[in-house]
């Protein structure tokens, strides 16, 4: 499930973080890349250890946590540590699929989030293209908004030819491994939720409320 989630930050954590960026030093981004996507990888990022990234990875963390479609899309167990992207002038991150095993391959990558952290008018191109069944689509969100999708899949950032584009990347294990499992979840709360919210706590709400529980119980690995 392809999934693009708007407001995960505020218009003060936005300013926040564009202050703090603004006076970081970025590095190279081949340096946390696999061997196969370092060689198609042309961006900057924050490195490990810098005060900025560990105030930006701070205020998104408690943006995540506190957002209720982020977690009930993604069912996160464990987040990998953001990464903090730049994009300038030619940048692009060509075609490449995420590592199944990360941090030590102590994490299982089933879902894969970018957060753009500034407006698409601040660049041109930059866009974000993941390739599915259906050909390729792409997405340029704005500024505190998010889009999740299933790490199997091949995706780029196309270069960008004017202005800069800042993004906030991660990975997530979820306590659901399957992708369309998920997605069952998901649907049946948004129902579920919206049965409660129409009628309240109905025999409707009631049987939605134990499928969606047996279901979960059924695919959590916790």
């Amino acid at each position: 499930m392809i999934l693009c989630i708007g407001n995960v930050l505020t218009a003060d954590e936005l300013a926040q973080i564009f202050d703090t960026l603004a006076a970081a030093n970025f590095v190279d981004g081949k340096t946390t890349a696999g061997w196969h996507a370092r060689l198609v990888k042309q961006n900057t990022q924050l490195p490990k250890g810098d005060p900025a990234l560990d105030k930006v990875r701070s205020l998104v963390g408690a943006a995540l946590q506190r957002h209720p479609v982020f977690q009930m899309a993604v069912r996160p167990k464990r987040i990998h540590p953001m990464l903090i992207s730049r994009y300038t002038g030619g940048m692009a991150y060509g075609t490449h699929t995420d590592d199944a095993l990360m941090a030590q391959r102590t994490l299982r990558s089933d879902v894969s989030f970018t957060l753009f952290l500034n407006s698409p008018e601040d660049y041109q191109g930059g866009e974000l293209i993941i390739e599915g069944t259906q050909g390729e689509q792409e997405y340029k969100l704005p500024a505190g908004a998010m889009i999740t999708y299933p790490s199997s899949t091949l995706h780029r950032v196309n270069a960008v030819s004017d202005g800069m584009r800042l993004a906030a990347v991660s990975w997530v294990q979820s306590i659901v491994r399957d992708p369309g499992d998920r997605e069952i979840l998901f649907d049946l709360e948004t129902v579920r939720q919206a049965e409660f919210e129409q009628h309240g706590k109905t025999r409707k709400f009631d049987l939605l409320s134990k499928t969606h529980a047996n279901l979960l119980r059924k695919w959590a690995e916790v």
